[in-house]
């Protein structure tokens, strides 16, 4: 069965990260809670490289399950890590748990025992800064990851497929994505082909469309687009989706659209969710 390859430190797979750094990352969310976009998609993405270096963590220290990249794209289109890992793509994972540009002391509200709750601080890492300047280069970010996910490839070909996952909130300034996106998607391990998968961050209070199967309830054919360009969501990443309370069918698409704080979070779970680590 596709998509079942084991992921190991002898076989590890690849994360790429495109985020959408374009002046209008300045708007704000949609939801209840006013927060700006850049912000929203740059603390969830902090946030996961430090679960997914929990998740890696063992008593020798983190193990290179998953090299990264995280991209942005705006005024320029290149790595969106700062500190020392700035400059740097497809970084282990183990070296991205090392080397934070910053830790952050964030408040954190937690029990306190007699059914209420007591703030405190917790540690928040921080690799990339939320940016919002310039136009939407999709069609140059999207490029920029098929020559990283080509030569991944070209090194682990029997990897379980890299996964490139798009968060953008507007519509791109230097073309039409679609074949840039299905270019990405030719690349492939013995186990199957990059996985593409496109979340859309609104600053609407419409409810978001959240993995659909198919294109007939989204609004415009920018969003027709974003959902021609997303990968159907493999069975691992189903199962997952599924218990998590969404209806789920084997042509659901990694794809969401208006998509709000918990949406993102949701997507960014559910989107790095491949397979049992070995």
């Amino acid at each position: 069965m596709a998509y079942s390859a084991e992921i190991s430190r002898t076989n590890p797979t690849a994360f790429v990260f495109l985020v959408d750094q374009s002046a209008s990352m300045n708007d704000p969310i949609g939801g209840e809670i006013p927060q700006r976009k850049a912000d929203v998609v740059a603390d969830a993405i902090n946030r996961l490289l430090t679960e997914l270096s929990v998740k890696c963590a063992k008593e020798e220290g983190v193990r290179d399950y998953f090299h990264v990249a995280v991209v942005g794209y705006g005024q320029s289109v290149g790595s969106a890590f700062s500190g020392d890992l700035e400059g740097r793509d497809l970084v282990p994972l183990s070296q991205v748990a090392d080397n934070p540009a910053r830790v952050e002391e964030r408040p954190k509200k937690v029990p306190d025992g007699a059914g209420g709750l007591v703030e405190t601080t917790t540690r928040f890492p921080v690799w990339m800064e939320p940016v919002a300047n310039g136009g939407t280069p999709m069609v140059r970010a999207l490029q920029y990851a098929e020559t990283l996910v080509a030569k991944w490839l070209a090194d682990h070909p029997g990897c379980f497929p890299p996964i490139v996952l798009n968060l953008t909130d507007g519509e791109s300034t230097d073309g039409d994505p679609s074949t840039a996106a299905v270019d990405v998607q030719t690349h492939a391990s013995a186990d199957g082909a990059t996985l593409l998968f496109n979340l859309h961050v609104s600053a609407s209070e419409a409810t978001p469309v959240t993995f659909p199967e198919s294109d007939e309830d989204l609004p415009d054919a920018y969003a027709r687009t974003l959902f021609g360009m997303s990968s159907t969501l493999p069975p691992d990443m189903r199962s997952y989706a599924s218990q998590q309370g969404f209806e789920i069918s084997d042509v659901t698409r990694g794809f969401v659209y208006n998509a709000d704080i918990a949406s993102v979070v949701q997507f960014l779970d559910i989107g790095t969710r491949a397979t049992d680590l070995r």
